[in-house]
């Protein structure tokens, strides 16, 4: 399957754009050179860019680390792949395991 660059440079300047984010900015946070953050915005990519690079970026727009390579491969993730979402998941998670364990105290409780 071809490498969609176009959906990757939409995706970057859409969340840069939510987040308010400037080029700099970005490449600060991804840890890459600003001509990196230009490319991949501008969808002018003159060399192979790695995975890490994308998970980079994709951390730096707050964003779970593949997807930009998700929407690379055309494969974009949905949105319970949030880090919001996944936050909240894990939490219910915990809770539900809390509640499980509160459950067992309390009937060893009541054998003793």
């Amino acid at each position: 399957m071809a490498k969609d660059w176009d959906a990757v440079a939409t995706a970057i300047n859409t969340r840069m754009e939510q987040l308010e984010l400037t080029q700099q900015e970005v490449a600060n946070r991804a840890g890459v050179a600003l001509h990196t953050v230009r490319e991949l915005q501008h969808n002018l990519i003159e060399r192979k860019r790695t995975a890490r690079t994308l998970e980079a970026m994709s951390e730096a727009l707050e964003l779970p680390r593949p997807y930009l390579t998700a929407v690379l491969e055309g494969h974009p993730l949905s949105a319970t792949d949030s880090p919001e979402e996944r936050s909240l998941d894990d939490v219910y998670a915990k809770l539900a395991d809390v509640a499980k364990r509160l459950a067992a105290v309390e009937r060893k409780l009541r054998e003793d």
